[in-house]
């Protein structure tokens, strides 16, 4: 799995770097990478967990579901606690270092290695990190302004509820227990599976464009970046394998909540910075720097997990 994991990193490194030579030589505007970057949580996303949910239902898988979801908030709670233990001072270091990229890179990482029934267990990390990212997320950041307003109210319950990633797995989950997902036509399936396919592609061009909007000079000078890349792609994930071995979960759904633990800041933290006024231009740098160096913490991570699994 860690070969695979390594060439799908490699294919989305190239599809990176796509998105920062558009964005460079001016194929893309900042305002079409905000466009394009709405695709992903409003359609691209939806689609994906709904098509996860698009099986036949047992109580075996019912009961995997479950678990899945229990070890979801595994995750979140580690993820948390050291992120909190790390960077009590820091409100974006904290989000930065709790909340990976689940989705955006989570997501084609898990369909790659495998597969839909990836997809399916990784429901339930991306509702609560959407819950908490609302909550917690945004608490982290209001607590740390250093007395600069805003006038963007806090989430309601509604809000977070509605968000399009919660709906759509929640309608996923619908179909699922219905046994209605595997009856749908060939022309709606068709059509899930299309926008499926957008979503590695999408994802890492919205990261390249981060990428190129980013002072590169400032990704290697400045020191606190490293120490938050440290632990969101080392000592998280690796704390993470070994709670995990108490529990005789099987490996799948370990694997793929390591798969989405272990992976790169969080871009949601770049977009909620610049919506509640922090430091927007050093929240992007925590995305784009443990983006690049991913690339060869991933694959590790997942190569000590399969042999400790």
């Amino acid at each position: 799995m860690a070969l695979i994991i390594l060439q799908q990193i490699v294919i989305m490194s190239l599809y990176m770097l796509c998105g920062y030579w558009l964005y460079k030589t001016g194929k893309i505007t900042e305002e079409g990478s905000k466009s394009i970057a709405n695709l992903l949580p409003w359609a691209v996303i939806p689609s994906t967990l709904i098509n996860s949910f698009l099986i036949e239902y047992s109580g075996e898988r019912m009961k995997l579901l479950m678990i899945s979801f229990g070890m979801a908030a595994l995750t979140l709670l580690i993820a948390a606690v050291l992120g909190f233990v790390f960077f009590r001072n820091s409100g974006i270091e904290c989000f930065a270092a709790t909340f990976s990229n689940a989705g955006f890179i989570g997501i084609p990482l898990v369909q790659a290695s495998i597969g839909s029934e990836g997809v399916f267990y990784l429901s339930g990390i991306l509702i609560l990190f959407n819950l908490l990212q609302w909550t917690y997320g945004i608490w982290l950041l209001l607590r740390r302004r250093d007395g600069k307003s805003g006038n963007v109210p806090n989430p309601s319950l509604k809000s977070i509820i509605l968000s399009p990633i919660v709906l759509s797995a929640l309608a996923g989950i619908l179909l699922f227990v219905t046994n209605t997902g595997a009856k749908l036509p060939p022309v709606f399936t068709s059509f899930i599976g299309g926008l499926v396919h957008l979503n590695a592609p999408l994802a890492m061009i919205v990261l390249g464009i981060y990428l190129a909007r980013t002072k590169i000079g400032a990704l290697f000078t400045t020191k606190r970046l490293y120490l938050v890349s440290t632990v969101r792609l080392l000592v998280i994930p690796l704390v993470t394998v070994l709670v995990f071995m108490l529990f005789p979960v099987s490996t799948p759904i370990r694997m793929t909540m390591l798969i989405a633990g272990a992976a790169p800041v969080g871009a949601n933290v770049a977009v909620y910075s610049q919506l509640y006024d922090t430091d927007y231009g050093y929240a992007c740098q925590t995305v784009t720097q443990s983006t690049l160096f991913s690339i060869v913490t991933m694959p590790v991570i997942i190569w000590i997990a399969e042999r400790l699994f």
